[in-house]
């Protein structure tokens, strides 16, 4: 089965009750039982519900797995992961990297024993440079959050494979509309599924999905067991979202494209990031291992002013300043103060976040009213 018929019907069938095409909404947390213990698969919506099932399958459909779960966040999900480790255990994380995930990481499971090296992983052969008999596992993203810097999954992979590493890659970015990390070599692939599964910016939801069999069971326990998982309507919601992935991402990137090589050909632009660019780092990476290249790209004004940046994102009309990305709308971001504020600012700017830069999520508008609203803000500096 091909991708754009997975994302419609990979793991999915008719209700078998009623023969309803879309998965039913179980808006219940209890399931009857005939006698202690003898039920019809489920027991407990925490620990599974029809709705939530037919959304885990499909995300492991569309992802080339064979195991899919689905949390009430993606950063719930990464927590997940994160329970598989113990004290004492050492984790080797790209630097650039959602402010999120660098909190979770830094300041709540640092304070229980685990030991993050944050490097950068462009040149992926660093890697082995960090690796010690205690470290259990490698957590990637590319392109990364938000200097769009690409990482070579499959050799990640070997990397892993060669000193019995799990590795991890957040493939939120991407998509498997893009780019599928499993197919790659990579353990597990998580999603914030609030951005282009969902892809309407009306859900909070995070994604993991895998082929190990044991693993998978280890991540079932913990999502049952710490219980943050997602509702049946926000299961709903994404499983919804995903039949159109395909049809939304073509139109992301396409627009992402216009608008990457317009900010790169105006006057006042002095960086574009987007890995779609020729001479931008690790691009034939990009080539081998992403379909297209996105809709995310991030940019610096010349002269590197925080006011310039400032007044570019307050003038913008068609791009909206909010957080989170990947919605049918475009949306524009301050990452210094939004989304990796919780970086520090020398850690941050170690990587190219200065106060400068401006992130977008190029949605699925008309390309002109998107160039046309960048270049009346870029006017009026």
């Amino acid at each position: 089965m091909e991708f754009n018929t997975k994302v419609i019907h990979g793991g999915q069938q008719h209700d078998p009750s009623t023969g309803a095409v879309m998965p039913p909404i179980y808006q219940t947390s209890t399931y009857a039982q005939s006698s202690p213990g003898q039920h019809k698969g489920f027991e407990y919506s925490r620990t599974g519900n029809p709705t939530r099932q037919a959304l885990e399958k499909s995300i492991a459909s569309i992802e080339g797995g064979t195991y899919g779960l689905a949390f009430a966040s993606g950063l719930s999900s990464i927590d997940a992961i994160l329970k598989l480790l113990s004290p004492g255990d050492e984790v080797i994380s790209t630097n650039d990297l959602y402010g999120g995930t660098f909190r979770l990481f830094n300041t709540i499971f640092k304070k229980f024993g685990i030991v993050f090296k944050f490097i950068g992983m462009e040149e992926t052969d660093r890697i082995a440079d960090h690796i010690t008999d205690k470290t259990k596992l490698i957590w990637t993203e590319t392109p990364t959050n938000p200097m769009m810097n690409v990482i070579d999954i499959r050799r990640c992979a070997e990397i892993s494979r060669e000193n019995d590493l799990l590795l991890v890659v957040d493939n939120t970015f991407a998509t498997p509309y893009l780019q599928r990390p499993l197919e790659l070599g990579a353990d597990i692939v998580m999603h914030s599924a609030t951005k282009y599964l969902g892809g309407h910016s009306d859900v909070v939801m995070g994604a993991l999905a895998l082929n190990d069999k044991d693993l998978a069971e280890k991540l079932y326990f913990i999502q049952n067991a710490s219980g943050a998982v997602c509702g049946p309507m926000d299961s709903f919601l994404v499983l919804r979202g995903i039949k159109t992935l395909h049809l939304r991402m073509q139109r992301h990137c396409e627009n992402g494209r216009a608008v990457a090589h317009f900010l790169r050909s105006h006057p006042k632009i002095e960086n574009v990031y987007w890995p779609g660019f020729e001479d931008h780092p690790n691009h034939e990476i990009a080539r081998n291992q992403m379909k297209d290249f996105g809709g995310m790209l991030s940019f610096k004004i010349k002269g590197n002013k925080y006011q310039d940046a400032i007044k570019v994102l307050e003038t913008l009309k068609v791009f909206t300043l909010a957080e989170s990305l990947g919605g049918v709308e475009s949306l524009s971001g301050h990452p210094a103060s939004m989304t990796h504020a919780s970086i520090p600012k020398e850690e941050r700017e170690k990587t190219g976040v200065s106060d400068s830069l401006i992130r977008l999520s190029v949605g699925v508008e008309d390309e002109k009213d998107l160039i046309e609203d960048l270049r009346r803000a870029l006017d009026l500096i």
